[in-house]
């Protein structure tokens, strides 16, 4: 019993399962089981499980003890489909694509419920349209010969199953948590913010700093009403426009200091203070709920609990179990090493391929040295700092990388006339919206990137071009192709350390773009580093195939979160 298995959970607890064939249709009967993990559980020669959402089966079946090795996410493979598609917004629910293929009205998704503290269900209310498991084997299909329409089919698929990976990853680490101890962070808080007051009010040191700010204006501000404090600004005979931190650091008043501090601990207090350990730490752990793809470029986010946001003073509180420790990765400038492996700059590649400081390299061949200049340069090519100081610096790089260079103009300028950009694998930005496809046509405006050279051929046309802010739209296309492109390379090192540490003790426990945090015991602390740079390699060829190009990590193997940094 080997090959792809369709699964669509039942109400009651159980389950329907079927085989499906290379063409992606049934290849058997339907068959009834009556419990869920049960039905996975009998047949553990298959290799990919195909159901709706992996967060409406995975939790399921870890509370079942069941673990299963690949997947492929229905509703994520619509996601990435619709938007390489161009139609980026439109319902992404199975019973959506059923609909789309069937050409009858098409029902909203369901929509993303609030975070709850604690909660371990799905992050989405169940579907008001039932798929059965026919109906959901029909979608599927229909999303193979999808694949098989994009500019590059592989591409593509391995993009789905990354990201359907990371689903299972996400799901994992949900359940399982991050180490957390209640006693550290609340000492942590005691000493930042002093004693709690009765009635939930403000704590001792920032009621302290609040009489410093009032004081200092001589007269009562609340130093957490930013209108309040432009307005005592103004008073002062000192405009200012918001109270951010660069725009108030350098001013001469006695409130500027302890308003700076009030509102760093004010962040503190609000964000992970007493009532957010309360309320979002259970059993020594951290569970909030990642969201794979939340963001257009790929990037993972959490449906609340702050997790890819903790401060690094509360880090102190992520403490390993006894006898166990954290192995802390953090990836080396990531988004540079990607644009020399998706731009195929050979002396891009070659700089990105020698030490653990690519600044340096460039520095040395393009900035005699001077490593600041050649971090602000790459930095501005990436992110699109083109004026000023960063159009000399961006001049000098493209001197002696052209084509990286070149990679993310092209992109820019694709951004800026509102041509859908794609990464390396095949995720694409949202369309600009404004002009009809007529109209666009009419001006003359390809509508597709393809992400094989920078240059690129367009492909065919979409709907939904022009941009009210071309510029701003060029620097986020800038920034996608390389971002989106290093999100899709992470979901490929995420798939492969699960698959190392599967018959290891070791758990996932934390991800952000470019940190991944492994809880094991002292014994496998060596296996689980080595894991982790084998598995950033791995990634580095399934994602860009041949290239000299590698994302070496930085791992410390710390107790506590705060000591890796």
């Amino acid at each position: 019993m080997t090959g792809r298995w369709a699964l669509v959970p039942a109400e009651d607890g159980g389950a329907e399962v079927a085989a499906l064939g290379p063409d992606g249709l049934l290849a058997g009967p339907v068959v009834r089981e009556g419990d869920l993990a049960g039905a996975v559980r009998a047949r553990p020669g298959v290799t990919r499980w195909v159901w709706r959402s992996t967060a409406d089966v995975q939790p399921r079946l870890l509370a079942a003890g069941v673990r299963v090795d690949r997947c492929y996410d229905v509703e994520a493979a619509e996601t990435l489909l619709l938007g390489h598609e161009g139609r980026h917004g439109e319902p992404r629910s199975a019973a959506a694509a059923l609909a789309r293929l069937r050409g009858g009205p098409v029902p909203p998704d369901p929509r993303p419920r609030s975070a709850e503290p604690g909660s371990q269900s799905s992050l989405f209310e169940p579907s008001p349209v039932h798929v059965s498991l026919a109906d959901l084997v029909e979608v599927y299909a229909d999303q193979q010969r999808r694949h098989d329409a994009t500019a590059y089919p592989e591409r593509m698929r391995l993009l789905t199953a990354a990201e359907s990976a990371g689903m299972l990853v996400a799901s994992e680490m949900n359940r399982c948590g991050l180490p957390w101890s209640p006693d550290v962070h609340r000492a942590v808080l005691h000493d930042l913010l002093g004693e709690r007051y009765a009635g939930g009010g403000e704590p001792r040191r920032l009621a302290e700093l609040a009489d410093e700010v009032s004081a200092a204006f001589g007269r009562r501000v609340r130093p957490d009403l930013p209108a309040d404090v432009v307005k005592a600004f103004a008073q002062a005979g000192i405009r200012v426009r918001s109270t951010r931190r660069w725009e108030i650091a350098s001013l001469d008043h006695p409130a500027v200091e302890p308003l700076l501090e009030y509102k760093k601990l004010y962040r503190i207090w609000v964000a992970h203070g007493w009532s957010w350990l309360q309320g979002w730490v259970r059993d020594g752990r951290f569970r909030p709920e990642y969201l794979p793809g939340g963001t257009v470029t790929g990037r993972w986010v959490t449906n609340g609990g702050g997790a890819l946001q903790i401060p690094k003073v509360i880090r102190r509180a992520v403490v390993a179990d006894p006898g166990w420790r954290l192995v802390v990765a953090d990836a080396a400038q990531m988004e540079p090493r990607v644009l020399a492996a998706i731009s195929r700059d050979p002396a891009f590649m070659e700089v990105a391929a020698r030490g653990a400081d690519l600044y340096q390299s460039v520095s040395d061949r393009a900035f005699s040295g001077d490593r600041g200049q050649a971090k602000l340069a790459v930095l501005g090519a990436i992110y699109g700092q083109t004026s000023g100081d960063g159009l000399k610096n961006l001049a000098a790089l493209r001197r002696r990388f052209p084509r990286a260079v070149a990679y993310v103009d092209d992109a820019a300028r694709a951004g800026e006339e509102g041509r859908l950009v794609r990464t390396w694998l095949g995720r694409t930005s949202p369309p600009a919206a404004g002009a009809s496809e007529d109209a666009a046509e009419e001006a003359g405006i390809p509508q597709e990137v393809d992400p094989e050279s920078p240059a690129g051929e367009p492909q065919q046309w979409m709907p939904g071009y022009a941009s009210h802010n071309s510029r701003a739209r060029g620097r986020f296309a800038r920034n996608f192709v390389v971002q989106g492109s290093a999100a899709d390379w992470a979901l490929l090192l995420l798939a492969a350390l699960r698959r190392a540490c599967a018959d290891l003790a070791a758990e996932l426990v934390f991800f952000q773009h470019d940190e991944v945090i492994v809880h094991c015991p002292v014994e496998e602390a060596d296996l689980v580093v080595a894991a982790v740079q084998e598995a950033s390699d791995l990634a580095m060829r399934l994602t860009f195939g041949e290239t000299p190009v590698r994302i070496p990590f930085a791992t410390a193997v710390v107790e506590c979160y705060a000591d890796a940094k």
